[in-house]
């Protein structure tokens, strides 16, 4: 690598670190609760109980980002971010160390 002088260095440019905390025992006793996206598939029927969009609708087409979905009832189509999560919950270590 050259230098600002313009000779040649020997000198390796800084890389970016991460720390990351290392707990000296693995605890597994919290209780964590996971979520992921739900894989819509177009044809499904959903009720959601709460929130500003329950109600009961059918999914028309998914993608990564959308969910377009219909009413049954009023026949309006709606398409937003997917929102909706499959919740797990079980014993795991927490924070996770990816």
């Amino acid at each position: 690598m050259r230098s600002f002088t313009g000779r040649e260095d020997s000198v390796r440019p800084l890389r970016r670190l991460m720390f990351v905390p290392v707990k000296k025992e693995m605890d597994m006793g919290e209780q964590v609760v996971f979520f992921r996206r739900y894989p819509f598939v177009p044809g499904q029927k959903l009720h959601i109980e709460d929130g500003p969009r329950k109600g009961d609708w059918e999914v028309i087409a998914v993608d990564d980002k959308k969910v377009a979905l219909r009413c049954p009832v009023s026949g309006i189509k709606v398409e937003w971010d997917r929102f909706c999560y499959q919740v797990d919950e079980r014993q795991a270590e927490w924070p996770a160390i990816d």
